[in-house]
Protein backbone atom coordinates (compact mmCIF):
# COMPACT_ATOMS: atom_id res chain seq x y z
CA UNK A 1 0.00 0.00 0.00
CA UNK A 2 1.36 3.51 -0.89
CA UNK A 3 1.94 6.14 1.81
CA UNK A 4 1.51 9.72 1.21
CA UNK A 5 4.00 12.32 3.23
CA UNK A 6 4.62 15.74 2.93
CA UNK A 7 7.30 18.24 4.14
CA UNK A 8 8.80 21.28 2.85
CA UNK A 9 10.46 21.34 -0.54
CA UNK A 10 13.23 23.17 -0.53
CA UNK A 11 14.70 22.15 -3.85
CA UNK A 12 12.97 21.43 -6.71
CA UNK A 13 12.87 18.50 -9.01
CA UNK A 14 11.41 14.70 -8.61
CA UNK A 15 13.34 11.83 -7.84
CA UNK A 16 12.94 8.20 -7.69
CA UNK A 17 14.70 6.05 -6.02
CA UNK A 18 15.32 3.15 -2.75
CA UNK A 19 15.28 4.56 0.90
CA UNK A 20 18.05 4.31 2.75
CA UNK A 21 17.95 5.75 6.23
CA UNK A 22 20.99 7.13 8.29
CA UNK A 23 21.12 8.73 11.24
CA UNK A 24 22.35 12.74 11.63
CA UNK A 25 22.46 14.20 14.95
CA UNK A 26 19.68 12.42 16.92
CA UNK A 27 22.52 10.92 19.63
CA UNK A 28 22.29 9.71 22.76
CA UNK A 29 24.16 11.15 25.65
CA UNK A 30 24.52 10.27 29.06
CA UNK A 31 25.59 12.80 31.62
CA UNK A 32 28.25 12.19 34.37
CA UNK A 33 30.17 13.59 37.11
CA UNK A 34 34.03 12.89 37.48
CA UNK A 35 36.18 12.98 39.73
CA UNK A 36 38.67 15.54 40.24
CA UNK A 37 42.01 13.72 39.18
CA UNK A 38 39.93 12.93 35.97
CA UNK A 39 39.15 16.54 34.67
CA UNK A 40 42.37 17.32 32.80
CA UNK A 41 42.39 14.00 31.26
CA UNK A 42 38.16 14.62 30.35
CA UNK A 43 39.66 17.90 28.89
CA UNK A 44 42.06 16.19 26.94
CA UNK A 45 39.60 13.88 25.50
CA UNK A 46 37.82 16.41 24.43
CA UNK A 47 39.76 18.41 22.51
CA UNK A 48 41.06 15.20 20.60
CA UNK A 49 37.52 14.55 19.79
CA UNK A 50 37.34 18.16 18.53
CA UNK A 51 40.96 18.42 16.43
CA UNK A 52 39.82 14.99 15.08
CA UNK A 53 36.42 16.55 14.33
CA UNK A 54 38.30 19.59 12.32
CA UNK A 55 40.57 16.30 10.31
CA UNK A 56 37.50 14.61 9.29
CA UNK A 57 36.24 18.02 7.47
CA UNK A 58 39.52 19.33 5.79
CA UNK A 59 39.10 15.62 4.54
CA UNK A 60 35.67 15.83 3.00
CA UNK A 61 36.70 19.34 1.55
CA UNK A 62 40.00 17.34 0.30
CA UNK A 63 37.61 15.40 -2.17
CA UNK A 64 35.44 18.04 -3.69
CA UNK A 65 36.21 17.65 -7.20
CA UNK A 66 37.97 19.81 -9.34
CA UNK A 67 35.44 22.49 -10.84
CA UNK A 68 33.00 22.20 -8.37
CA UNK A 69 31.56 25.75 -7.57
CA UNK A 70 33.60 27.29 -4.56
CA UNK A 71 30.60 28.10 -2.69
CA UNK A 72 29.72 24.39 -2.09
CA UNK A 73 33.20 24.39 -0.01
CA UNK A 74 32.38 27.38 1.73
CA UNK A 75 29.76 24.99 3.69
CA UNK A 76 32.21 22.68 5.00
CA UNK A 77 34.66 26.26 5.43
CA UNK A 78 31.72 27.39 7.48
CA UNK A 79 31.71 24.36 9.74
CA UNK A 80 35.60 24.79 9.95
CA UNK A 81 35.44 28.45 11.28
CA UNK A 82 33.08 27.01 13.56
CA UNK A 83 35.34 25.00 15.39
CA UNK A 84 38.16 27.21 15.19
CA UNK A 85 35.63 29.88 16.83
CA UNK A 86 37.19 29.05 21.02
CA UNK A 87 33.84 30.41 22.57
CA UNK A 88 32.56 26.60 21.82
CA UNK A 89 35.46 24.68 23.26
CA UNK A 90 35.84 27.76 26.24
CA UNK A 91 32.38 26.58 27.54
CA UNK A 92 32.44 23.33 27.44
CA UNK A 93 36.12 23.13 29.06
CA UNK A 94 34.41 25.20 31.55
CA UNK A 95 31.60 23.19 32.20
CA UNK A 96 34.27 19.90 32.64
CA UNK A 97 36.04 22.34 34.86
CA UNK A 98 34.12 24.00 37.31
CA UNK A 99 31.00 21.73 37.01
CA UNK A 100 33.03 17.99 36.89
CA UNK A 101 30.95 17.39 34.12
CA UNK A 102 31.88 14.66 31.13
CA UNK A 103 32.92 15.85 27.84
CA UNK A 104 30.26 14.68 26.36
CA UNK A 105 27.70 16.32 28.92
CA UNK A 106 29.38 19.32 28.90
CA UNK A 107 29.25 19.56 25.39
CA UNK A 108 25.45 18.83 25.05
CA UNK A 109 24.87 21.83 27.83
CA UNK A 110 27.04 24.12 25.58
CA UNK A 111 25.35 23.65 22.54
CA UNK A 112 21.54 23.63 24.64
CA UNK A 113 22.70 26.98 25.88
CA UNK A 114 23.77 28.79 22.51
CA UNK A 115 21.03 26.97 20.96
CA UNK A 116 18.62 28.86 22.97
CA UNK A 117 20.40 32.04 21.87
CA UNK A 118 19.05 31.65 17.76
CA UNK A 119 16.17 30.05 19.14
CA UNK A 120 15.77 33.52 20.04
CA UNK A 121 16.31 35.24 16.48
CA UNK A 122 13.97 36.90 14.58
CA UNK A 123 15.08 36.77 10.89
CA UNK A 124 14.40 32.94 9.77
CA UNK A 125 17.49 32.89 7.76
CA UNK A 126 19.64 33.43 11.12
CA UNK A 127 17.55 31.12 13.24
CA UNK A 128 18.49 28.55 10.68
CA UNK A 129 22.08 28.74 11.51
CA UNK A 130 21.32 26.37 14.61
CA UNK A 131 21.11 23.64 12.16
CA UNK A 132 25.02 24.22 11.65
CA UNK A 133 25.91 24.15 15.43
CA UNK A 134 23.95 21.20 16.02
CA UNK A 135 26.17 19.48 12.41
CA UNK A 136 29.26 21.20 14.01
CA UNK A 137 28.34 19.89 17.88
CA UNK A 138 27.34 16.13 16.50
CA UNK A 139 30.35 15.48 14.83
CA UNK A 140 32.53 15.62 17.81
CA UNK A 141 29.85 13.58 19.59
CA UNK A 142 29.89 10.63 17.43
CA UNK A 143 33.96 10.97 17.81
CA UNK A 144 33.71 11.46 21.66
CA UNK A 145 30.78 8.62 21.91
CA UNK A 146 33.22 6.39 19.44
CA UNK A 147 29.40 5.68 16.82
CA UNK A 148 31.37 7.10 14.05
CA UNK A 149 28.91 5.55 11.51
CA UNK A 150 29.65 4.83 7.76
CA UNK A 151 27.72 6.62 5.11
CA UNK A 152 26.26 3.82 2.93
CA UNK A 153 28.13 2.23 -0.05
CA UNK A 154 28.14 4.41 -3.22
CA UNK A 155 25.35 3.48 -5.32
CA UNK A 156 25.81 2.15 -8.80
CA UNK A 157 22.36 1.41 -9.61
CA UNK A 158 20.94 2.89 -12.63
CA UNK A 159 20.13 7.14 -11.61
CA UNK A 160 17.12 8.27 -11.25
CA UNK A 161 15.33 4.69 -10.89
CA UNK A 162 17.04 2.97 -8.23
CA UNK A 163 18.89 5.40 -7.12
CA UNK A 164 19.30 6.15 -3.39
CA UNK A 165 17.27 8.06 -1.62
CA UNK A 166 18.93 9.21 1.90
CA UNK A 167 16.25 9.54 4.65
CA UNK A 168 17.87 10.93 8.18
CA UNK A 169 16.70 13.21 11.14
CA UNK A 170 19.02 15.62 9.59
CA UNK A 171 22.22 16.05 6.95
CA UNK A 172 24.98 18.08 7.47
CA UNK A 173 26.77 19.66 4.16
CA UNK A 174 29.72 17.39 4.57
CA UNK A 175 27.45 14.24 4.43
CA UNK A 176 25.49 15.88 1.43
CA UNK A 177 29.24 16.82 -0.36
CA UNK A 178 30.20 12.68 -0.18
CA UNK A 179 26.86 11.28 -0.87
CA UNK A 180 26.29 13.98 -3.58
CA UNK A 181 29.04 12.05 -5.30
CA UNK A 182 27.44 8.78 -4.77
CA UNK A 183 24.77 8.88 -6.92
CA UNK A 184 21.98 10.12 -4.21
CA UNK A 185 19.27 10.95 -6.11
CA UNK A 186 17.20 13.05 -3.52
CA UNK A 187 17.30 13.90 0.28
CA UNK A 188 14.30 13.51 3.07
CA UNK A 189 14.71 14.98 6.09
CA UNK A 190 13.01 14.72 9.44
CA UNK A 191 14.05 18.73 10.22
CA UNK A 192 15.31 21.68 8.90
CA UNK A 193 13.63 24.41 6.85
CA UNK A 194 14.10 26.28 3.39
CA UNK A 195 17.10 28.63 4.73
CA UNK A 196 19.15 26.17 6.37
CA UNK A 197 22.51 25.38 4.69
CA UNK A 198 21.43 22.18 4.05
CA UNK A 199 18.85 23.26 1.89
CA UNK A 200 21.07 26.15 0.30
CA UNK A 201 23.70 23.03 -0.70
CA UNK A 202 21.16 20.92 -2.05
CA UNK A 203 19.77 23.91 -4.41
CA UNK A 204 23.72 24.34 -5.28
CA UNK A 205 23.82 20.71 -6.15
CA UNK A 206 20.40 20.36 -7.68
CA UNK A 207 19.64 17.97 -5.71
CA UNK A 208 15.91 17.70 -5.13
CA UNK A 209 15.11 17.54 -1.30
CA UNK A 210 11.99 17.31 1.31
CA UNK A 211 12.77 18.77 5.02
CA UNK A 212 10.61 18.75 7.52
CA UNK A 213 8.98 15.38 7.35
CA UNK A 214 8.29 14.19 10.80
CA UNK A 215 8.55 10.37 11.57
CA UNK A 216 10.04 10.15 8.32
CA UNK A 217 12.16 7.17 9.46
CA UNK A 218 10.43 5.34 11.87
CA UNK A 219 7.25 5.45 8.50
CA UNK A 220 9.74 4.83 6.11
CA UNK A 221 12.00 0.92 5.36
CA UNK A 222 15.20 0.73 3.97
CA UNK A 223 14.96 -0.31 0.37
CA UNK A 224 11.54 0.77 -0.19
CA UNK A 225 10.84 2.62 -3.10
CA UNK A 226 10.44 6.25 -2.76
CA UNK A 227 9.28 9.07 -4.83
CA UNK A 228 10.41 12.75 -4.15
CA UNK A 229 8.95 15.68 -5.29
CA UNK A 230 11.09 18.63 -4.02
CA UNK A 231 9.12 21.30 -5.20
CA UNK A 232 5.73 20.24 -4.21
CA UNK A 233 7.23 18.78 -0.71
CA UNK A 234 5.49 15.20 -1.30
CA UNK A 235 7.06 11.81 -0.94
CA UNK A 236 5.48 9.09 -2.18
CA UNK A 237 6.09 5.51 -0.78
CA UNK A 238 5.65 2.56 -2.44
CA UNK A 239 4.22 3.60 -5.34
CA UNK A 240 2.07 1.79 -7.37
CA UNK A 241 2.56 1.37 -11.55
CA UNK A 242 0.24 3.92 -12.66
CA UNK A 243 2.03 6.34 -9.94
CA UNK A 244 5.89 5.76 -11.17
CA UNK A 245 4.61 6.10 -15.03
CA UNK A 246 3.09 9.42 -13.59
CA UNK A 247 6.00 10.76 -12.08
CA UNK A 248 8.36 9.02 -14.68
CA UNK A 249 6.61 11.29 -17.62
CA UNK A 250 7.54 14.24 -15.52
CA UNK A 251 10.73 13.99 -15.13
CA UNK A 252 11.09 13.81 -18.82
CA UNK A 253 8.69 16.29 -19.09
CA UNK A 254 10.77 18.67 -16.96
CA UNK A 255 14.52 17.87 -18.07
CA UNK A 256 12.55 18.93 -21.55
CA UNK A 257 11.82 22.12 -19.92
CA UNK A 258 14.76 23.01 -18.10
CA UNK A 259 16.08 22.60 -21.98
CA UNK A 260 13.77 24.71 -23.12
CA UNK A 261 14.64 27.74 -20.38
CA UNK A 262 18.00 27.29 -20.75
CA UNK A 263 17.37 29.34 -24.70
CA UNK A 264 15.77 31.90 -22.34
CA UNK A 265 19.02 33.21 -20.70
CA UNK A 266 20.31 36.22 -23.34
CA UNK A 267 16.28 36.55 -23.58
CA UNK A 268 15.66 40.07 -22.38
CA UNK A 269 12.78 39.82 -19.95
CA UNK A 270 10.42 41.88 -21.94
CA UNK A 271 6.30 40.68 -21.74
CA UNK A 272 4.14 40.67 -24.74
CA UNK A 273 2.64 44.31 -24.60
CA UNK A 274 6.54 45.35 -24.44
CA UNK A 275 7.07 46.00 -20.63
CA UNK A 276 10.61 45.42 -19.38
CA UNK A 277 11.02 43.48 -16.06
CA UNK A 278 14.28 43.61 -14.34
CA UNK A 279 14.99 40.11 -12.80
CA UNK A 280 17.87 40.19 -10.30
CA UNK A 281 19.62 37.40 -7.83
CA UNK A 282 19.70 36.79 -4.37
CA UNK A 283 23.02 35.60 -3.62
CA UNK A 284 24.62 33.99 0.09
CA UNK A 285 28.44 34.24 -1.31
CA UNK A 286 30.50 36.03 -3.67
CA UNK A 287 30.98 33.12 -5.54
CA UNK A 288 27.07 32.57 -6.00
CA UNK A 289 27.39 35.94 -8.17
CA UNK A 290 28.85 33.18 -11.39
CA UNK A 291 25.44 31.21 -11.19
CA UNK A 292 23.58 34.82 -10.79
CA UNK A 293 25.31 35.68 -14.08
CA UNK A 294 24.78 32.32 -15.88
CA UNK A 295 21.35 32.60 -15.88
CA UNK A 296 21.30 36.25 -17.49
CA UNK A 297 20.66 37.97 -13.91
CA UNK A 298 20.97 41.73 -14.50
CA UNK A 299 22.06 42.29 -10.84
CA UNK A 300 21.84 41.33 -7.58
CA UNK A 301 18.97 42.45 -5.32
CA UNK A 302 19.89 41.07 -1.99
CA UNK A 303 23.25 40.41 -0.64
CA UNK A 304 22.95 39.64 3.05
CA UNK A 305 25.91 40.82 5.27
CA UNK A 306 25.45 39.13 8.98
CA UNK A 307 28.11 36.02 7.75
CA UNK A 308 30.62 38.26 9.00
CA UNK A 309 29.48 38.82 12.29
CA UNK A 310 28.67 35.60 13.23
CA UNK A 311 30.15 32.64 15.22
CA UNK A 312 33.30 35.29 16.35
CA UNK A 313 34.28 36.49 19.40
CA UNK A 314 35.02 39.94 17.74
CA UNK A 315 33.29 42.35 15.76
CA UNK A 316 34.62 42.38 11.98
CA UNK A 317 36.94 45.26 11.33
CA UNK A 318 36.35 48.41 8.63
CA UNK A 319 39.50 46.43 6.50
CA UNK A 320 37.60 43.04 7.29
CA UNK A 321 34.29 44.25 5.98
CA UNK A 322 35.82 46.66 3.05
CA UNK A 323 37.61 42.92 1.65
CA UNK A 324 34.56 41.03 1.66
CA UNK A 325 32.37 43.39 0.19
CA UNK A 326 34.78 44.76 -2.37
CA UNK A 327 35.29 41.18 -3.75
CA UNK A 328 31.57 40.54 -4.36
CA UNK A 329 30.95 43.80 -5.66
CA UNK A 330 33.61 43.48 -8.32
CA UNK A 331 32.22 39.77 -8.84
CA UNK A 332 28.70 41.12 -9.55
CA UNK A 333 27.41 41.86 -13.27
CA UNK A 334 25.09 44.98 -12.93
CA UNK A 335 24.33 46.30 -9.77
CA UNK A 336 24.05 44.75 -6.68
CA UNK A 337 21.84 45.91 -3.57
CA UNK A 338 23.69 45.34 0.02
CA UNK A 339 21.73 44.94 2.58
CA UNK A 340 23.08 46.59 6.09
CA UNK A 341 23.23 44.78 9.54
CA UNK A 342 20.29 43.08 9.85
CA UNK A 343 21.28 41.48 13.68
CA UNK A 344 19.18 41.86 17.01
CA UNK A 345 21.11 42.68 20.23
CA UNK A 346 20.12 39.10 21.00
CA UNK A 347 21.50 37.51 17.86
CA UNK A 348 24.99 38.89 19.12
CA UNK A 349 26.42 34.95 20.09
CA UNK A 350 29.67 36.92 21.07
CA UNK A 351 30.43 40.05 19.79
CA UNK A 352 28.75 41.80 22.27
CA UNK A 353 27.68 44.27 20.21
CA UNK A 354 25.19 45.26 23.42
CA UNK A 355 25.27 43.75 26.88
CA UNK A 356 21.90 43.05 29.04
CA UNK A 357 19.75 40.59 29.13
CA UNK A 358 17.91 39.06 26.24
CA UNK A 359 14.24 40.91 25.81
CA UNK A 360 11.21 39.00 25.80
CA UNK A 361 10.18 39.32 22.42
CA UNK A 362 13.28 39.93 20.45
CA UNK A 363 11.44 40.25 16.89
CA UNK A 364 10.31 43.35 18.24
CA UNK A 365 13.11 44.71 20.25
CA UNK A 366 16.49 46.57 19.34
CA UNK A 367 17.60 44.68 15.81
CA UNK A 368 18.64 45.85 12.38
CA UNK A 369 18.30 49.46 11.67
CA UNK A 370 17.55 50.23 15.23
CA UNK A 371 20.43 48.57 16.71
CA UNK A 372 22.64 49.97 14.09
CA UNK A 373 21.48 54.09 15.51
CA UNK A 374 21.85 52.83 18.73
CA UNK A 375 25.27 51.61 17.93
CA UNK A 376 26.17 54.03 15.34
CA UNK A 377 30.43 53.16 15.96
CA UNK A 378 28.91 49.49 14.71
CA UNK A 379 26.98 50.82 12.10
CA UNK A 380 29.97 53.58 11.14
CA UNK A 381 32.20 50.83 10.35
CA UNK A 382 30.06 48.99 8.51
CA UNK A 383 29.13 51.95 6.34
CA UNK A 384 32.90 53.31 5.75
CA UNK A 385 33.60 49.64 4.66
CA UNK A 386 30.68 49.56 1.77
CA UNK A 387 31.29 53.23 0.58
CA UNK A 388 35.04 51.81 -0.29
CA UNK A 389 33.86 49.16 -1.59
CA UNK A 390 31.26 50.98 -3.89
CA UNK A 391 34.41 52.24 -5.59
CA UNK A 392 34.54 49.13 -7.22
CA UNK A 393 31.41 47.80 -8.84
CA UNK A 394 28.04 49.44 -8.56
CA UNK A 395 25.99 49.47 -5.59
CA UNK A 396 22.82 50.32 -3.46
CA UNK A 397 22.79 50.59 -0.15
CA UNK A 398 19.44 48.82 1.42
CA UNK A 399 18.60 49.76 5.19
CA UNK A 400 16.53 46.59 6.93
CA UNK A 401 13.54 47.28 9.19
CA UNK A 402 12.40 50.68 8.49
CA UNK A 403 9.26 51.89 10.19
CA UNK A 404 9.13 55.69 9.92
CA UNK A 405 10.92 58.77 7.95
CA UNK A 406 13.10 59.71 11.04
CA UNK A 407 15.07 56.63 10.92
CA UNK A 408 15.72 56.66 7.25
CA UNK A 409 16.76 60.33 8.04
CA UNK A 410 19.24 59.55 11.24
CA UNK A 411 20.90 56.59 9.17
CA UNK A 412 21.12 58.68 5.83
CA UNK A 413 22.83 61.95 7.76
CA UNK A 414 25.53 58.87 8.98
CA UNK A 415 25.92 57.44 5.57
CA UNK A 416 26.88 61.24 4.41
CA UNK A 417 28.80 61.97 7.21
CA UNK A 418 31.17 58.66 6.72
CA UNK A 419 30.86 59.82 3.08
CA UNK A 420 33.14 63.35 4.09
CA UNK A 421 35.36 61.69 6.06
CA UNK A 422 36.08 59.19 3.74
CA UNK A 423 36.83 62.04 0.95
CA UNK A 424 39.10 63.81 3.49
CA UNK A 425 41.37 60.56 3.97
CA UNK A 426 41.84 60.17 0.40
CA UNK A 427 39.72 56.83 -0.16
CA UNK A 428 38.08 56.51 -3.54
CA UNK A 429 34.12 55.92 -3.79
CA UNK A 430 31.61 55.59 -6.06
CA UNK A 431 30.05 59.24 -6.94
CA UNK A 432 26.50 58.03 -6.34
CA UNK A 433 25.15 55.38 -4.29
CA UNK A 434 21.24 55.48 -3.81
CA UNK A 435 20.14 54.24 -0.71
CA UNK A 436 16.88 52.64 0.14
CA UNK A 437 14.34 50.96 2.38
CA UNK A 438 13.70 47.36 2.77
CA UNK A 439 9.67 47.28 3.49
CA UNK A 440 9.00 44.48 6.17
CA UNK A 441 7.45 46.39 8.67
CA UNK A 442 3.62 46.60 7.61
CA UNK A 443 4.30 50.45 9.06
CA UNK A 444 6.87 51.03 6.29
CA UNK A 445 4.11 50.02 3.96
CA UNK A 446 1.27 52.13 5.04
CA UNK A 447 3.82 54.94 5.01
CA UNK A 448 5.09 54.30 1.79
CA UNK A 449 3.83 57.38 0.28
CA UNK A 450 6.10 59.78 3.17
CA UNK A 451 8.90 57.34 2.80
CA UNK A 452 9.26 57.45 -1.08
CA UNK A 453 9.82 61.13 -0.58
CA UNK A 454 13.35 60.55 1.01
CA UNK A 455 14.16 56.83 -0.14
CA UNK A 456 15.76 56.44 -3.40
CA UNK A 457 14.35 53.03 -3.68
CA UNK A 458 11.80 50.09 -2.04
CA UNK A 459 12.62 46.80 -2.10
CA UNK A 460 9.83 44.76 -0.33
CA UNK A 461 10.54 41.82 1.83
CA UNK A 462 7.77 39.70 1.56
CA UNK A 463 9.12 36.61 4.13
CA UNK A 464 9.13 39.22 7.24
CA UNK A 465 6.46 41.54 6.00
CA UNK A 466 3.63 38.65 5.84
CA UNK A 467 4.80 37.21 8.97
CA UNK A 468 4.47 40.46 10.65
CA UNK A 469 1.14 41.53 9.38
CA UNK A 470 -0.24 38.08 9.76
CA UNK A 471 1.38 37.57 13.51
CA UNK A 472 2.67 34.11 12.53
CA UNK A 473 6.17 32.57 13.00
CA UNK A 474 6.55 30.41 9.24
CA UNK A 475 9.33 28.42 10.49
CA UNK A 476 6.38 27.39 13.88
CA UNK A 477 5.12 24.22 12.67
CA UNK A 478 2.16 25.23 15.21
CA UNK A 479 1.17 28.05 13.17
CA UNK A 480 2.86 28.05 9.91
CA UNK A 481 -0.38 26.98 8.01
CA UNK A 482 -1.42 30.49 8.56
CA UNK A 483 1.39 31.92 6.74
CA UNK A 484 -0.67 33.05 3.11
CA UNK A 485 1.18 35.74 0.69
CA UNK A 486 -2.28 35.79 -0.91
CA UNK A 487 -4.30 37.02 2.33
CA UNK A 488 -5.65 40.56 1.06
CA UNK A 489 -4.15 42.61 3.50
CA UNK A 490 -0.59 41.48 2.54
CA UNK A 491 -1.50 42.04 -0.99
CA UNK A 492 -2.95 45.25 0.01
CA UNK A 493 0.63 46.47 1.57
CA UNK A 494 2.34 45.64 -1.49
CA UNK A 495 0.06 47.33 -3.89
CA UNK A 496 0.43 49.87 -1.55
CA UNK A 497 4.13 50.25 -2.04
CA UNK A 498 4.57 49.78 -5.41
CA UNK A 499 1.92 52.07 -5.80
CA UNK A 500 4.02 54.96 -3.51
CA UNK A 501 6.78 54.15 -5.22
CA UNK A 502 5.35 54.74 -8.82
CA UNK A 503 4.20 57.96 -7.94
CA UNK A 504 7.67 58.76 -6.16
CA UNK A 505 9.00 57.75 -9.40
CA UNK A 506 11.67 55.19 -7.59
CA UNK A 507 12.16 51.80 -8.49
CA UNK A 508 10.27 49.24 -6.46
CA UNK A 509 11.73 45.70 -6.31
CA UNK A 510 10.68 42.46 -4.03
CA UNK A 511 13.61 40.41 -2.54
CA UNK A 512 11.44 38.19 -0.54
CA UNK A 513 11.11 34.34 -1.63
CA UNK A 514 7.29 35.16 -2.91
CA UNK A 515 8.94 37.12 -6.08
CA UNK A 516 10.77 33.47 -6.87
CA UNK A 517 7.80 31.42 -6.50
CA UNK A 518 5.86 31.04 -9.92
CA UNK A 519 2.30 30.73 -8.55
CA UNK A 520 2.58 34.46 -7.92
CA UNK A 521 4.58 35.81 -11.07
CA UNK A 522 1.69 36.68 -12.68
CA UNK A 523 -0.22 38.02 -10.06
CA UNK A 524 2.82 40.72 -8.82
CA UNK A 525 3.27 41.60 -12.44
CA UNK A 526 -0.58 42.64 -12.46
CA UNK A 527 0.27 44.56 -9.61
CA UNK A 528 2.67 46.76 -11.35
CA UNK A 529 6.09 45.25 -9.71
CA UNK A 530 8.62 45.73 -12.17
CA UNK A 531 11.50 44.31 -10.50
CA UNK A 532 11.71 40.79 -8.99
CA UNK A 533 15.29 39.79 -6.71
CA UNK A 534 15.23 35.65 -6.30
CA UNK A 535 17.79 32.39 -5.98
CA UNK A 536 19.34 32.35 -9.53
CA UNK A 537 17.39 28.55 -9.99
CA UNK A 538 14.17 30.46 -9.90
CA UNK A 539 15.04 32.83 -12.32
CA UNK A 540 14.56 32.08 -15.88
CA UNK A 541 10.89 30.31 -15.27
CA UNK A 542 10.04 33.52 -13.79
CA UNK A 543 11.44 34.95 -17.00
CA UNK A 544 9.16 32.78 -19.23
CA UNK A 545 5.92 33.68 -17.70
CA UNK A 546 7.15 37.46 -18.03
CA UNK A 547 7.47 36.83 -21.66
CA UNK A 548 4.20 35.22 -22.07
CA UNK A 549 2.36 38.02 -19.83
CA UNK A 550 0.16 40.36 -20.94
CA UNK A 551 1.13 42.86 -18.35
CA UNK A 552 -2.05 45.54 -19.01
CA UNK A 553 -4.51 42.44 -19.48
CA UNK A 554 -2.93 41.04 -16.15
CA UNK A 555 -3.24 44.79 -14.26
CA UNK A 556 -6.94 44.92 -14.92
CA UNK A 557 -7.75 41.15 -14.12
CA UNK A 558 -6.27 41.80 -10.67
CA UNK A 559 -8.24 44.86 -9.98
CA UNK A 560 -11.07 43.04 -10.62
CA UNK A 561 -10.08 40.43 -8.25
CA UNK A 562 -8.75 42.33 -5.30
CA UNK A 563 -12.32 44.61 -5.47
CA UNK A 564 -13.99 41.57 -4.53
CA UNK A 565 -15.83 41.36 -1.06
CA UNK A 566 -16.09 38.08 -1.46
CA UNK A 567 -12.84 36.39 -0.26
CA UNK A 568 -14.14 33.07 -1.83
CA UNK A 569 -14.39 34.96 -5.06
CA UNK A 570 -11.08 36.71 -4.43
CA UNK A 571 -9.03 33.56 -4.58
CA UNK A 572 -10.75 32.25 -7.08
CA UNK A 573 -10.20 34.86 -9.48
CA UNK A 574 -6.36 35.30 -8.53
CA UNK A 575 -6.27 31.42 -9.13
CA UNK A 576 -7.28 32.07 -12.35
CA UNK A 577 -4.39 34.10 -13.01
CA UNK A 578 -2.28 31.24 -14.16
CA UNK A 579 -5.22 30.07 -17.15
CA UNK A 580 -4.03 33.16 -19.21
Amino acid sequence: MSLWLHGIGVARGIAIGRVSKISGTDLEVREYFVEPDEVESEIARYTHAHEEAKEQLREVRAQIPAGTPQDIAAFIDTHLLMLDDHSLSEAVMGRIRDDRLNAEGALRQARDALMAVFEQMDDPYLRTRQNDVEHVVARVLRILLQSERALPEPDDSPPGEEARIVVADDITPADIILLSQQKTAAFVTEYGGPLSHTAILARSLHLPAVVGVHNARRLLRDGEQLVVDGAAGHILASPDAAALTRFRHRIARDQRYQRRLERLKDEPAVSRDGTKIRLLANIELSEDAAEAARVGAEGVGLYRTEFLFMNRAELPTEEEQYTAYARVVAAVTGTITIRTLDLGADKQVDSGARSGPTPNNPALGLRAIRLCLREPELFRTQIRALLRASAHGRMQIMLPMISNTLEFRQARRLIESCRTELAAEGHAMAESIPVGAMIEVPAAAIAAPWLARTCDFFSIGTNDLIQYTLAIDRVDDEVNYLYDPLHPAVLALIQQTIAAGAQAGIPVAMCGEMAGDVRYTRLLLGLGLTEFSMHPSSLLEVKRIVMDADIAGLRARVDRALASTELAEQRSRLAELDAQ
